[in-house]
């Protein structure tokens, strides 16, 4: 059996994910291989994508933040949107090549951009593989309605129904959860994960801004720092490097263990009382799977907006808001053990820590 995972380089949780769940089918002798879509046909285009995801969502996040609530009006308007269509029907010839060359079994998209091309060659009957989509967000993205593959994955069952209303069947519908490694599936002795660290056992909050360090993260820093209370911050910056060089200069009166690009998130978590970040897709299944408290901040206008709605709406998480500042919202969790145990146990019944052994399942009984 071979599969093939499509991606698109816009940040990293697209790849991330299916990494890992390449790394499940790994362990049943499965072949894998992933192509960054756009990287193979036209490497200028990605580049250009990937430059101007981060530009979007890190300098003018309101501006992607309206591209995402259009996109949402046109879809409830029932318009179809032609230009992604065209797009697909364009470069989708070269890919052509390259599917029949390498005679998969399945493949997986876990980019709506990938979907789509993909979409279009089974439409037009040039694909004998079974397809499969995987949502990597906790709501359905507007351009997913203009998609026609055999199966969907996604982070709850709470999405079927809004899979349906964008024609999706529930049949087709898979609420496995969001593919993470398997690392992130068990959780280790917090005290024995502190001392792997270095660091102190304390209360222990952990900071991550995503891959790109977004938001005002030093000021969230000063914050949590300000606290009349004894903790110690763990700080993970991604690839941004002058940020890591800020924090690191930052005077605080608590111990502050920073961090640029780090492998192992799955030790961090462990070793936290709660985390603070933005909600990202696969950071929020990742933390639902190691059932630690998520504390939302700073989310990029679209998708992640409604990813903190759908946190919050199932208790699943806080939020940092002008008028509830991260300062009180860390401070009403830590110092509040039910708080912290309501949401473990919510975290326990949403979370897929087997997402990915699952999906693996799933494509070999295909």
């Amino acid at each position: 059996m071979k599969v093939l995972f499509l991606s698109v380089t816009a940040g990293q949780g697209h790849h991330q994910a299916a990494k890992a769940a390449m790394e499940a089918l790994g362990e049943h002798n499965i072949e894998c291989m992933m192509l960054d879509t756009f990287e193979y046909i036209y490497p200028m285009l990605s580049e250009s994508i990937a430059r101007g995801y981060l530009i979007s969502t890190k300098f003018t996040p309101k501006v992607y933040g309206k591209i995402y609530h259009t996109a949402e009006a046109i879809e409830k308007n029932n318009a179809k949107i032609s230009v992604s269509k065209l797009i697909s029907s364009i470069l989708s010839k070269k890919l052509v090549m390259f599917l029949r060359e390498y005679d998969m079994d399945v493949i997986v998209c876990t980019h709506i951009f990938a979907a789509q091309i993909v979409s279009y060659l089974q439409s037009a009957g040039m694909l004998k593989a079974k397809t499969i989509g995987i949502v990597t967000d906790f709501t359905m993205h507007p351009f997913w309605e203009d998609t026609c593959l055999d199966f969907y994955i996604t982070a709850s069952p709470q999405l079927t129904y809004q899979a349906g209303k964008k024609g999706i069947s529930s049949e087709k519908v898979k609420p496995t959860g969001v593919p993470i490694f398997k690392k992130f599936a068990s959780k280790n002795d917090k005290i024995l994960m502190r001392s792997a660290l270095g660091i102190g056992d304390i209360l222990t909050v952990l900071v991550m801004s995503g891959s790109t360090g977004y938001g005002n993260v030093t000021e969230t820093i000063r914050h949590i720092d300000s606290l009349d209370m004894e903790l110690q911050i763990i700080s993970v910056c991604g690839n941004n490097k002058a940020l890591k060089k800020r924090i690191d200069n930052l005077p605080t009166r608590n111990k502050i263990f920073n961090y640029g690009f780090v492998d192992n998130v799955d030790i961090l978590m462990d070793a936290s009382d709660c985390i603070v970040t933005k909600p990202g897709g696969l950071t929020v299944s990742e933390s639902l799977a190691k059932c630690l408290p998520m504390l939302l901040i700073n989310p990029i206008p679209g998708q992640e907006d409604r990813n903190a709605e759908f946190l919050l709406n199932n208790g699943l998480a806080m939020k940092v808001s002008d008028r509830f500042p991260v300062d009180e919202t860390v401070y009403q969790l830590l110092c509040d053990g039910w708080r912290r145990r309501h949401l473990r146990e919510m975290m326990a019944e949403a979370g897929r820590p087997n997402a990915s052994e699952d999906l693996a399942q799933l494509i070999m009984r295909l």
